[in-house]
């Protein structure tokens, strides 16, 4: 998979295929086109998160303790580069009584880094670690086992 195809880019509301700026931008067979192939995606990603009370292997799918990033996927239109984008949505950042400070906290899953996490402890407050999280990708993984469908569905939009 071309590197290009994996990029850092969230989805917000104003994207999503049905929003008057979306539909007044791309024609109706591209919009379903590309509608069908983020939902491939994006299904593809969801279904691949299994929930879990254990922390998954570095390298391996991310487990969900909460199922917070599972229900954070999306997927919408990109007018800068006239595709669409799938991956969580910047949010729901509380899991297990920590609070990522880092708002890229799928982004490390997916490439691996570090991110804050604030503790609440009652004997000694609040307490604030730096660690660092191994990869745990899930969105390449989806769009490489859901690519095989996309040239399908390009195949007999032209008439």
């Amino acid at each position: 998979m071309p590197p290009s195809l994996l990029q850092l880019k969230s989805v917000s509301v104003q994207m999503f295929f049905d929003r008057r700026a979306v539909t007044s931008r791309v024609d109706a067979s591209t919009r379903r086109l590309l509608s069908k192939a983020g939902a491939y995606v994006r299904r593809r990603a969801r279904s691949s998160i299994r929930k879990s009370d254990r922390i998954s292997k570095p390298g391996h799918l991310p487990k969900s303790h909460a199922g917070t990033l599972r229900n954070l996927i999306w997927f919408g239109y990109d007018p800068s580069e006239q595709t669409v984008i799938v991956g969580p949505a910047a949010s729901g950042r509380r899991s297990h009584g920590r609070v990522f400070t880092d708002s890229s906290v799928p982004a490390t899953l997916e490439f691996g880094g570090y991110a804050t996490i604030i503790k609440a402890n009652e004997r000694q407050g609040r307490q604030r670690f730096r660690v660092k999280i191994a990869a745990r990708p899930f969105m390449g993984p989806a769009l490489r086992k859901e690519a095989h469908k996309f040239p399908k569905l390009w195949a007999n939009s032209v008439k």
